[in-house]
């Protein structure tokens, strides 16, 4: 497409070159006059010859511009103002009729932004002071053809004769020229006017092949080239998970190139396309249903249509004539926000992106300044006005510069029309996208102008409107131009390229049914890769379920796939990940294992941190154990309280009330070591929980041992008169209980020197969760504590079998097996339980037969009851038990174990009666 109409463009300017050469010659007459005349003619047609001035006229039928000023400097505007043409036929033997512009003016705001943008700067002090802008926008009826006829006018001018030197040439009449909208038509004007350095900046042509500055080197555009926008789309696409997708395409430059960058970037992308149609809007009918139906057939729901919306719209009503499988459709700039293809309500949900929108102050009073006085002097106003109130202007004097029908049959437009009132493309200024390409262009086009004719004198320009100027010279200004205008920055690249950025837009239906444009992203590829994302998708606002659309389904997360042998590579099976991995992407084509302290979720796509586990004070257990464990404290300091209130009653003072106070002490410590063990264990809490664990069951079992070798001492003392007591007095039972203790205390000390205990994250153990424990740090010296509290229990049990030492010697001789076997927290719970279960077997074995009797058996707990209770050995009661509780009650205070020594002098005291009685 882009060789025929370059081949188009050069046979049109070779034809009209010849045709001016020839009918000139022939209205040379006859006669040495006028042969002279024809040889000054021949000459400015360009045959040799030493005339000083030569005549030169324009052949053809000049096609008027749409609009036009005079000004100092002139800028030239081609815009598809209409989109169709009458066909003409051609007989080869008379000059054909110009060709006609037809369909509605569907880009007349565009132009209207180049004239307000041109007065915007004539107004400007900064820009041009002192300089007038004129303009000539043609219209190019979207026919290459008609382009190419305006793009060969804004070069020579229509004045139809003109004189000039040695030949035909002369300054082209324009400085630059701004369009076209489509890309194919871009590519023909500048090869009409790139020879002679015209500059030309589009606003709306998006080929990247136009970036090619060997073949287009005054090429300059305002919008991004197709090449970003390819990129973007199929980052769209695999943001979606769309792998399986259908492609339409322009059948022009536009469509063709960025079609094949898009099919490129898909490809690296991993898309797999399973067709790709290209269509035009002149193509024949069956061409256009050709491709309906294999959208309508195919099993891909996703299409991209890279096409301009003329295109779109005859394939989309072409669409809607039947019903159809719902499709998502992906569209490019060239059509994804016009007007026109909103009525297309079966697209809803359409998604593509769009050139940025934009706020053009002082635009809409601009567009909207229109009044009948006003339109009369322009034939495309005119018709606008005619075609928006469905009437018509009266006019005295109607110039048809451009034919486009009869409307005499409308009604007299009657001036009471207020154009504010109407709600067209024209006056809706809210979706402000090409226009403010085609406004950043004129101000670039100022730029440069201004950059060529004025000089900075103490801040302020002065321009010189006489200075002579060519439009090469506005061409090397306009590379180096860099400027922002409302807030936009305006510069081209080497290539002539702005900066590419969209937005992405949606398709949303509103209340009322119709389509509106919402914004649910953008892209910048000025961006760099390596920093930040360059598309960003504001997924809150898509008011739509994405579609699917692969060849098979998409291998979830937690899954990788494998290639199906023999298919495309968007055919795969997928495999589950292996334990302890993940892959947390669709359609990975791997899993990753997760960091150590990491497990994977049921789905394997995520690494969650592993559970801590740990007896906690939240958890059932964990309470429970703690309120035993307070419990068993609160019960032994009650205990206390009884026998400190009952200190003076004999059953107190039978039980060596020293040692019982004492144990007492060391079973609420016990108690309350066992809320060591339960939380997050942190190094001062290993080492105190082992440790004073040690310690006070050590103080514990020593009491209770010291309390046994009493006992046992009392009944060995059957004798009258026996001092056995007094090896094993008061300050001996003291001394043992803290020898004992300081043995444990010094193991505890070695051990915490040596090698203590410390929080350890158990992995190991269990895959999925890490148990956070105490490491023993020394086994040696956990085993050695608890080696040395089970030797004084056994002591304990040998010299005198009990209750207490037999429930004490059984729990923790199962402790043993339960605490090797058991998993996790349940090692810490086992160790707490042993230590409540041995300390409330101490305390309720020892303590609640006594504390019962005080409560609620007060008339038991009287010297003779315990007299009479205790064991007989050989039909005699131990007198030194007999004895200690009467001195213990005569001096009111003291241990038991203390007052025996002391009274053993007197033992028969109690089974004699007094010698006061006897004598008398």
């Amino acid at each position: 497409m882009e060789i025929s109409s370059l081949f188009i463009g050069l046979r049109l300017a070779l034809g009209l070159f010849e045709l001016n050469s020839a009918l000139t010659i022939n209205n040379c007459g006859d006669g040495l006059k006028h042969r002279a005349e024809c040889l000054e003619v021949r000459a400015g047609a360009g045959f040799s010859t030493e005339a000083s001035s030569v005549m030169c006229e324009l052949l053809g039928t000049a096609r008027l511009p749409a609009f036009s000023v005079d000004g100092d400097y002139v800028i030239g505007g081609v815009f598809s103002i209409h989109y169709n043409t009458q066909k003409v036929k051609h007989n080869y033997t008379t000059r054909s009729e110009p060709l006609q512009c037809t369909g509605r003016s569907v880009i007349l705001k565009i132009s209207r932004v180049m004239v307000f943008a041109i007065e915007e700067i004539n107004n400007s002090t900064k820009l041009l002071p002192g300089i007038r802008l004129g303009y000539q926008i043609h219209d190019s009826c979207a026919s290459v053809t008609v382009a190419v006829h305006a793009a060969f006018q804004l070069s020579n001018g229509l004045d139809p004769v003109f004189y000039t030197g040695a030949n035909c040439s002369k300054s082209s009449t324009v400085m630059a020229v701004v369009g076209e909208s489509g890309s194919t038509p871009s590519i023909s004007i500048s090869h009409v006017i790139g020879p002679f350095n015209i500059p030309q900046v589009s606003h709306s042509a998006t080929c990247a092949c136009l970036s090619d500055k060997r073949q287009y080197p005054s090429f300059f555009r305002t919008i991004p080239s197709d090449q970003f926008q390819a990129v973007a789309l199929a980052k769209l696409v695999k943001h979606f998970g769309w792998t399986w997708i259908g492609a339409v395409r322009s059948d022009s430059d536009y469509g063709n190139n960025g079609m094949a960058a898009f099919l490129d970037a898909a490809h690296k992308e991993g898309i797999c396309v399973e067709y790709s149609e290209s269509f035009y809007r002149t193509h024949p009918r069956s061409r256009i249903q050709r491709v309906a139906d294999v959208i309508r057939s195919s099993t891909a729901r996703v299409v991209v249509a890279f096409s301009t919306n003329g295109d779109m719209g005859i394939l989309l009503e072409e669409l809607s004539r039947e019903p159809s499988p719902p499709r998502q459709w992906i569209g490019s700039e060239g059509w994804i926000t016009h007007p026109d293809m909103l009525r297309f309500t079966f697209c809803a949900g359409a998604i593509g992106f769009a050139i940025q929108k934009a706020v053009i102050p002082g635009l809409r009073d601009f567009l909207l300044d229109l009044s009948p006085t006003k339109v009369a002097a322009s034939p495309v106003l005119t018709e606008f006005w005619e075609d928006a109130f469905n009437c018509r202007l009266e006019q005295s004097t109607k110039v048809e510069l451009i034919p486009c029908g009869s409307a005499t049959d409308k009604k007299v437009c009657n001036g009471s029309e207020d154009i504010r009132k109407l709600q067209s493309p024209y006056t809706d200024t809210s979706q402000v996208r090409s226009d403010n390409m085609v406004y950043k262009a004129i101000y670039a086009i100022a730029h440069a102008i201004h950059n060529a004719v004025c000089q900075e004198t103490n801040s302020t320009p002065q321009c010189d409107k006489l200075t002579r100027t060519e439009p090469k010279q506005v061409l090397t200004q306009l590379k180096k131009v860099k400027f922002s205008q409302n807030g936009y920055h305006v510069s081209f690249d080497a290539n002539g390229d702005p900066v590419a950025t969209y937005e992405l837009v949606n398709w949303q239906k509103s209340e009322s049914g119709s389509i509106v444009l919402v914004t649910v992203g953008y892209y910048d590829a000025s961006l760099p890769l390596a920093k930040v994302q360059i598309c960003v998708i504001l997924s809150m606002y898509c008011m739509w379920q994405v579609p699917v659309s692969v060849c098979t389904d998409s291998c979830p997360h937690g899954t990788h796939k494998v290639l199906q042998e023999g298919k495309p590579i968007c055919c795969n099976d997928c495999v589950p990940c292996p334990e302890g991995e993940i892959s947390n992407v669709t359609d990975s084509s791997d899993c990753f294992p997760c960091p150590k302290e990491f497990w994977p979720n049921a789905n394997r796509d995520t690494c969650f941190p592993k559970p801590v586990e740990f007896l906690s004070f939240d958890e059932v257990l964990g309470i429970i154990l703690a309120a035993f464990s307070v419990g068993g404290a609160c019960l032994a300091i009650i205990t206390a309280s009884v026998f400190f209130r009952h200190r003076t009653s004999p059953i107190v003072r039978a039980n060596n009330s020293e040692l019982s106070f004492l144990l007492l002490f060391s079973l609420t410590l016990c108690f309350l070591c066992s809320l060591t063990f339960i939380g997050a264990p942190s190094e001062w809490s290993c080492m105190l929980r082992h440790t004073a664990f040690g310690i006070t069951f050590v103080l514990c079992i020593s009491c209770v041992l010291g309390k046994t070798i009493v006992v046992l001492m009392a009944f060995r003392a059957t004798l009258p008169a026996s001092n056995v007591m007094k090896w094993f007095g008061p300050a001996q039972q003291r001394l043992s209980v803290l020898a004992f203790t300081l043995i444990q205390v010094v193991i505890c000390i070695l051990w915490l020197t040596i090698s203590p205990p410390f929080p350890f994250k158990n992995f190991t153990q269990f895959k999925d969760k890490i148990i956070l424990e105490c490491a023993l740090g020394s086994a040696v010296g956990f085993w050695a504590v608890l080696g040395y509290i089970g030797l004084l229990a056994i002591l304990c049990f040998i010299l005198l079998i009990t209750f207490s030492m037999l429930i004490f010697c059984a729990v923790w001789i199962t402790f043993i097996p339960a605490y090797v076997s058991s998993p996790g927290k349940f090692t810490v719970a086992v160790e707490i339980f042993a230590i409540l279960a041995s300390s409330f077997g101490l305390i309720l074995c020892i303590f609640a037969p006594k504390c019962f009797i005080i409560l609620f058996k007060p008339e038991k707990n009287t010297k003779k009851y315990v007299v009479e209770t205790l064991p007989k050995q050989n039909n005699r009661v131990p007198n030194t038990l007999s004895n200690s509780i009467t001195l213990s009650k005569t001096k009111g205070g003291g241990g038991g174990a203390g007052h025996t020594r002391q009274s053993s002098g007197s033992l028969t005291s109690h089974n004699q009666k007094p010698k006061a009685t006897t004598h008398g």
